[in-house]
C-alpha cells in the first residue's frame, strides 16, 4: 500500500518514519522542513531505538505526490482548514484517512469537507516532540489506537492495523466514541494546566493541590462521557491515567510547546467542542470551562 503523511512533526514524523523504516512505500508532505529532509533525511531519536532515514520521499506540494491508499494526517487541528487543498490530490475512491489529532469533533468536521472519504480516528499515546528541522525526539510510550469512524472497507482497516504493528507500533482497534473521550481524560486536564500554570506534567502531580485538581478535571470528562451515553470511561480509567503519568518522563504536552513557541493553541477541539457537546447533553464541565477561559486569555494576551 502507498502511505501519505501530511505533516512531518512530532506525530507524522514519528509514525510515518516508523512505517517507512519498516519498508513501506511512504510519502511525506512537508512545508517548513522540506529542503532539510530532502537533503539530509529524517532522524528519529527514540527510547525504543533511534534510526535515520537517508532517502525520504518528501514533497512541498500535495499535487506532486502520488495517490495514496492511506493518508495519515498529523497536522495540528488549528491547520485543518488547509485540508480542503491538501487532501484532494492524495485521494482515490478507496483511500482511508487517519486523523491522528487531538480533541473531540474532528472527524465530524473533516467528514463534512469530504463526505465520501473513509475516515479513521487515530489516538496516539506518546511523548514526542519536534524542536528542530528533520528531527523527532520520542521520549516514551508510542502506541496508537485506531477508531473506525466511517471506513467501509474492513479488510483495508485490518491491513492498516497490521502495517502499523509490523512497523513496531503498538496499534489496536477501539470503539470510536469511547476512544475519543478516553483520550480527552488525559488531554483536557494536562494540556491546559501545563499552560495555565507554566509547568510540566510531573510537577502537577507532585503537588497535592494540583494533583487533586487534575483528578477533578478528569472526572468532569468522565461525567460528560456518561451524559452522552459513552461506555468504558470511568473512575478506574482516571486512576490508570494518573498512574501512567506518574511513571512518565517529565513532559511538556503539545499545547504547552505551542504556547512556548508562540503558535496557536488547539483550544477549539480540545476544549470548546467537548464543552459544547457535553452542555447540549445536559452536563456542565464547570472547571474545564474556567480553564478554557484562561487559555483563551493567554492565547490573546500571551
Amino acid at each position: 500500500m502507498v502511505y501519505g503523511i501530511v505533516g512531518v512533526g512530532a506525530i507524522g514524523g514519528f509514525y510515518g518514519g516508523k512505517l517507512a523504516h519498516s519498508g513501506l512505500d511512504v510519502h511525506f508532505l512537508s512545508h517548513s522542513d522540506y529542503q532539510f529532509v530532502k537533503e539530509r533525511g529524517l532522524q528519529i531519536d527514540s527510547c525504543d531505538g533511534s534510526f535515520h532515514l537517508d532517502k525520504v520521499n518528501v514533497y512541498q506540494n500535495a499535487g506532486d505526490m502520488p495517490k495514496c491508499d492511506v493518508v495519515v494526517v498529523g497536522l495540528k487541528t488549528t491547520n485543518n482548514h488547509l485540508l480542503r487543498e491538501l487532501l484532494p490530490p492524495l485521494l482515490h475512491e478507496r483511500t482511508v484517512v487517519i486523523l491522528i489529532q487531538n480533541g473531540i469533533g474532528v472527524e465530524a468536521d473533516v467528514q463534512a469537507m469530504f463526505p465520501e472519504t473513509q475516515l479513521v480516528g487515530g489516538l496516539a499515546f506518546i511523548c514526542s516532540a519536534k524542536t528542530e528541522p528533520g528531527r523527532v525526539r520520542h521520549q516514551c510510550y508510542g502506541s496508537v489506537n485506531l477508531a473506525n469512524y466511517s471506513c467501509r472497507d474492513e479488510a483495508l482497516f485490518t491491513s492498516v492495523l497490521n502495517d502499523f504493528t509490523n512497523a513496531g507500533i503498538a496499534a489496536a482497534s477501539v470503539p470510536y466514541e469511547e476512544a475519543r473521550w478516553k483520550k480527552a481524560v488525559w488531554n483536557m486536564p494536562f494540556n491546559g494546566m501545563t499552560v495555565a500554570l507554566n509547568t510540566r506534567t510531573d510537577l502537577l502531580l507532585k503537588n497535592p493541590a494540583t494533583r487533586q485538581l487534575i483528578r477533578d478535571l478528569m472526572m468532569e470528562v468522565v461525567e460528560a462521557s456518561r451524559a452522552l451515553g459513552v461506555t468504558g470511561v470511568d473512575e478506574a480509567f482516571v486512576e490508570k491515567m494518573i498512574d501512567m503519568t506518574d511513571n512518565m518522563t517529565p513532559y511538556s504536552p503539545s499545547m504547552k510547546l505551542d504556547f512556548d513557541f508562540h503558535r496557536p493553541m488547539e483550544i477549539h477541539y480540545l476544549y470548546t467542542r467537548p464543552i459544547e457537546i457535553a452542555r447540549a447533553a445536559g452536563y456542565r464541565m464547570r472547571k474545564l470551562e474556567m480553564l478554557e477561559a484562561e487559555l483563551r486569555f493567554l492565547q490573546n494576551n500571551g
